[in-house]
């Protein structure tokens, strides 16, 4: 006698990413994505052990709006080059490989080097709240510290990065686009 208008439950799962989304959320955006990676760990290893982690991860996952499965990739590659590198520890020490091949370098491939010599910490702060637009406070529950200690490491980086600082006046995010892959 009563009927609902609204729809079953299973047109609903139609919203959710599928298979397919994610092969072509990777397949287009599989460099941008790696260079994330590599800006997170400087290391070309762990950068793939990263994006494939990642990769691992989105096939296993059922749950993913369809609308957001983009954004839940990065994030993704951002929470696991987290667990690797565990930034908020402050590994020091540590040398980073390079981007290219280091004789020649382009514009884009200083702009990255000159990224990947920050500290673990501040280079996070830097990717996660410049590049990536996180806020303080997202920043802050990512790497597992204050809001302050955020805003003193992202300060310490700006004043480390004269050069980059220049090309985002204002204040205002350098888009990753800006740091681009030539290979």
């Amino acid at each position: 006698m009563f009927l609902s208008n609204k729809p079953k439950v299973a047109t609903f799962r139609a919203d959710y990413a599928k298979h397919a989304d994610f092969c072509d959320i990777f397949r287009n955006d599989a460099t941008p994505l790696y260079l994330l990676a590599f800006l997170l760990t400087t290391n070309h290893e762990e950068s793939e052990q990263c994006f494939i982690l990642t990769v691992e991860e989105a096939f296993k996952e059922q749950a993913v709006f369809k609308e957001w499965a983009r954004s839940w990739v990065r994030r993704r590659v951002i929470e696991n080059a987290i667990a690797m590198v565990s930034p908020a520890l402050c590994r020091s020490g540590e040398k980073g490989n390079l981007w290219g091949p280091g004789q020649h370098e382009t514009p884009q491939e200083c702009e990255i080097g000159t990224v990947t010599k920050l500290d673990a910490f501040e280079r996070f702060v830097f990717v996660l709240s410049i590049l990536e637009r996180y806020s303080k406070w997202d920043c802050s529950l990512l790497l597992g510290c204050t809001v302050n200690r955020v805003a003193e490491a992202r300060m310490n980086a700006l004043r480390r990065l004269p050069d980059l600082a220049a090309l985002f006046p204002r204040g205002d995010g350098l888009p990753m686009r800006r740091l681009r892959v030539t290979a």
